[in-house]
């Protein structure tokens, strides 16, 4: 499946979440104080960039040494971003949130809200596809990291503005197009496999 810098961006921003990334930030940052909120956030979006960042880098080397090739990281890739998709459209209640006390550091801000499973098998498929185009997918994270960091640092007014359950409803849109993509990279990848079987017994 050929990703543009758009489309990569987009993807990368419906699989990041900062929307429905709100409600597990305002939690984790509740028992912090005020004037520490925002340098807490811009520290845990640049934690979860640089993770990412880095994964983009040594993605093509794990896999090597792992012997996976392109076609099972896709086809792992659209399960895990399947099952991310219906989080977003069915989510859990709040109350399943476990947060730890005290100043939130990496976890589970950075990871796994920001940089969890899905965002790092969905960095290093893009880097495989198309490893020449790295700097190209580097953009495209730059951009959504700062996408999620003003998202998260104007999240008390984002919810002020809209209401909790307008920004409900977008996350759940955002699950649906994030179903359609997953199932999108599951068929290519089955027709891929199939070519491939096809091809090696003939």
């Amino acid at each position: 499946m050929s990703y543009t810098f758009a489309s990569a961006t987009i993807l990368l921003l419906l699989i990041t979440d900062p929307l429905g990334n709100i409600p597990i930030f305002a939690s984790a940052l509740r028992g912090v104080a005020p004037e520490r909120r925002t340098w807490v956030t811009v520290r845990e979006v640049l934690i979860a960039f640089v993770l990412l960042l880095g994964f983009m880098f040594v993605g093509d080397g794990f896999l090597r040494v792992m012997n996976l090739s392109q076609l099972s990281l896709q086809i792992a890739g659209a399960v895990v971003l399947f099952l991310i998709a219906l989080r977003m459209i069915f989510p859990r209640p709040p109350a399943d949130l476990a947060m730890p006390e005290g100043e939130p550091l990496i976890v589970p801000l950075a990871i796994p809200a920001l940089a969890g499973p899905s965002a790092l098998a969905t960095v290093m498929l893009l880097v495989s596809q198309a490893p020449e185009r790295r700097l190209e997918w580097v953009a495209a994270l730059s951009v959504t990291m700062a996408v999620c960091a003003v998202v998260l640092l104007l999240a008390e007014r984002i919810q002020r503005l809209v209401g909790e359950r307008v920004v409900m409803a977008f996350e759940r849109l955002m699950g649906l197009i994030l179903v359609a993509i997953a199932v999108e990279m599951l068929l290519r990848g089955l027709t891929l496999f199939v070519r491939q079987v096809a091809s090696a017994a003939s």
